[in-house]
């Protein structure tokens, strides 16, 4: 890797770090009207805020109560999506329903819902390009004629670019190209992930033009099983694509003409998204977890721990249910400049959490 980045991180082993956790009936983003709204009335009886941390150290955080919750009448559908922010802090949540992207103050509040017409975003990432903000999308369900596409939109939702399924790389029958994530290269290329399909990674350049794809479905170094979510690894002297490789419950690295250049950090829980602050990586993982890992790949803390096996990764379970500090299927994840993290459980009912950084501890 010619020193560009951890060494001997490659065997890595996410090792259990214990911490408590109390099981109350309570959920963040809850709707007016949901299974989940008995929950906050059971919190404003126990507002005890032990109850409600979750995490180690200087990584302990405590649940903000209500964060998110929406106006009577409007509701999240699923929460199977991504977690982003713009450049004044505003917080961006993708759901699976007609209200599409959802546009929250830092503290809670709703200001407005974007591309509508794309009810099924599965992956939001931002980018700053020649002073203008935009967010690099996947779109899982869109309109009639337009299903499982990229597109690149401004803040308002204002659609600027579109990429469909490239035949030169072999894509003729429907449901061949089921994307899942999309990242913005240094040189401004685009890259994209099929890990609904067949599991290749796809670079494009900056108008769209497909260039090469890379890897393969398969569990062997350079492979992946479910390239779920992509990022720009900017903490090594060279920038580096990071692919969340869920089924084989791994994180790699590939330079950007597409080589394979490690596995980073394994024996994860199905990591799904990543999201970094500094030398700090923070991966949501299906299987009922956050882990924070240092600029070696090492955990360093834990969040949301859930201790019930039955909830993980089950897209079916009742928000109220959930422990207040614990995830079942952590799939959306950003964490903000004041190191505040926002994650989405993979939920039928909608389920968004806002967890605060505790000081001082």
């Amino acid at each position: 890797m010619n020193g560009h980045g951890p060494k001997n991180s490659s065997r890595s082993v996410v090792n259990r770090r214990g911490f408590c956790t109390a099981v109350a009936a309570s959920t963040l983003g809850i709707l007016s009207g949901s299974p989940a709204a008995a929950s906050a009335a059971a919190n404003d009886k126990n507002p005890d805020a032990a109850q409600f941390r979750t995490g180690n150290g200087e990584w302990t955080y405590e649940v903000v109560h209500d964060w998110g919750a929406l106006p009577a009448g409007k509701t999240f559908g699923g929460t199977h999506g991504g977690i982003s922010s713009d450049r004044a802090g505003n917080i961006y949540v993708s759901t699976q329903s007609e209200t599409g992207v959802l546009v929250y103050s830092a503290d809670g509040k709703l200001l407005k819902t974007i591309a509508n017409e794309y009810p099924e975003v599965h992956s939001l990432q931002h980018a700053i390009e020649g002073g203008e903000e935009y967010f690099y999308a996947t779109v899982q369900k869109g309109t009639p004629k337009e299903n499982w596409l990229f597109v690149k939109m401004k803040t308002d939702g204002a659609i600027v670019q579109k990429i469909t399924a490239p035949s030169e790389a072999g894509f003729h029958a429907p449901n061949e190209w089921r994307l899942t994530a999309a990242v913005p290269g240094p040189d401004g290329s685009i890259y994209i992930a099929n890990g609904y399909g067949d599991s290749r990674l796809f670079k494009f350049d900056a108008r769209g033009n497909y260039q090469k794809s890379f890897s393969s479905k398969g569990k062997e170094d350079g492979q992946c099983d479910c390239s779920h979510g992509l990022a720009v690894d900017t903490r090594y002297d060279q920038p580096l694509l990071l692919v969340c490789d869920r089924e084989n419950l791994r994180l790699s690295h590939y330079d950007f003409d597409g080589k394979f250049v490690r596995n980073i950090t394994l024996h994860l829980r199905r990591p799904c998204q990543v999201s970094f602050m500094g030398e700090y990586a923070v991966v949501s993982e299906l299987l009922g977890r956050v882990t924070v890992l240092d600029k070696d790949n090492v955990p360093v803390a834990f969040l949301g721990d859930n201790p019930q096996k039955s909830q993980w990764a089950n897209y079916d379970v009742n928000p109220e249910s959930i422990g207040p500090s614990d995830f079942s299927a952590a799939h959306g994840c950003h964490i903000d400049k004041d190191a505040n993290i926002y994650i989405s459980d993979w939920n039928k009912f909608g389920r968004v959490i806002k967890l605060a950084r505790v000081k001082n501890t």
